[in-house]
């Protein structure tokens, strides 16, 4: 069976989120260089959001599930392009911190969710490509140390990382994660400032410009309609209702409930530093927005269940899970918003 001869829903899948795990990973990638990561403590803060916010979704799907414990991943993961694009439509209210939080969160959760695709739903792994996928990576790296910054070198090797890894039977995207890191975020005795004032001197941010609206407007409009066909078949729901509640309880309790009590946790003991301009209270509305699984916990549910209707049940799990916590998270920002407009106009009158 030849690995390219793929349906178009499995090359929307896996090409384009490659290319916008990429987008992601420079951001991320240029925010612990310059921007909120830059310092180990602030880093490890939204790692451990993450963390906290797989493990109790999935301790909270095995408690009612022990005889279908392969989907423990299903509640896990959580979908970055919904989740950010939210964020993205409150504008003003949210302040650019807690986008950086989310993002963080969001990709070393879809990180983590790959690598429970690879070790536990991944059939069989191909060794030799998996080396020429290490290979290619090091050709990758020998670039960046040598300070290559010209882009068209890292994106045509980068296809070539993408089809070996595809071809050795881990998730491709994680191509595109792998191949921002490796490309640098400044030329040669240029400095920070001047690529903050010209963006054309850091390669880096050429491609974040270019590929972002591609990401934004194409990929995950494509991808949400390339995915969402699900006929709902709520017989199935009754008949496989403890993966379902199992999935619901996971991703839109048990997503806030890990988030807040791993950060707060970590904060307490020093091990992390919450961002100064994030309130407690932005924390657990952006852990109901990480509760939105959507198209990630989808692209689970089909690899964890052989059987088609339980994953028709429980992708209905998924959408209500999904949309209840959109709609919490984003009631409970707007709420956050206005109080912290009245905080603004409060300390205005004081001021005069």
């Amino acid at each position: 069976e030849n690995s390219f001869s793929m349906s178009t829903l499995h090359w929307i899948n896996d090409v384009l989120m490659a290319l916008f795990f990429l987008v992601v990973g420079l951001e991320i990638k240029r925010d612990m260089l310059i921007g909120e990561l830059s310092s180990p403590k602030k880093a490890s803060f939204p790692i451990i959001a993450a963390l906290g916010g797989m493990i109790v979704p999935a301790i909270l799907y095995l408690s009612v599930n022990q005889s279908h414990p392969t989907g423990f991943g299903v509640p896990m993961a959580t979908d970055i392009a919904f989740a950010l694009g939210i964020l993205m439509l409150l504008g003003k209210r949210v302040s650019l911190s807690l986008k950086v939080f989310l993002v963080t969160l969001a990709v070393v959760d879809d990180l983590g969710a790959i690598v429970v695709v690879a070790i536990f739903y991944t059939s069989e792994l191909h060794y030799d490509f998996l080396l020429y996928s290490v290979l290619t990576y090091f050709i990758l790296m020998i670039f960046n140390y040598f300070n290559l910054v010209r882009v068209m070198p890292y994106l045509f090797i980068g296809i070539f990382l993408w089809i070996f890894i595809h071809s050795s039977g881990i998730h491709s995207t994680i191509a595109g994660i792998l191949l921002a890191f490796v490309i640098p975020l400044k030329a040669k005795n240029t400095t920070v400032e001047e690529i903050e004032e010209h963006n054309s001197k850091s390669p880096l941010l050429r491609v974040e410009n270019a590929l972002h609206n591609f990401s934004a407007f194409i990929i995950m409009p494509v991808f949400a309609f390339a995915n969402a066909g699900v006929e709902l078949d709520f017989a199935s729901v009754v008949e496989n209702k403890t993966i379902v509640l199992g999935v619901f309880l996971g991703l839109l309790i048990g997503k806030p409930i890990g988030i807040l009590a791993s950060t707060y946790l970590a904060s307490k003991f020093k091990i992390s530093e919450k961002p100064s301009n994030v309130t407690w209270n932005e924390i657990v509305a952006v852990g109901f927005l990480a509760g939105i699984g959507f198209t990630m916990s989808i692209f689970i549910s089909v690899l964890a269940f052989d059987d088609p209707h339980i994953v028709s049940a429980v992708k209905i799990g998924i959408f209500a899970s999904s949309i209840s916590a959109a709609i919490i998270g984003v009631f409970l920002l707007i709420i956050l918003g206005k109080k912290e407009t009245q905080k603004e106009f409060l300390e205005g009158l004081n001021d005069k």
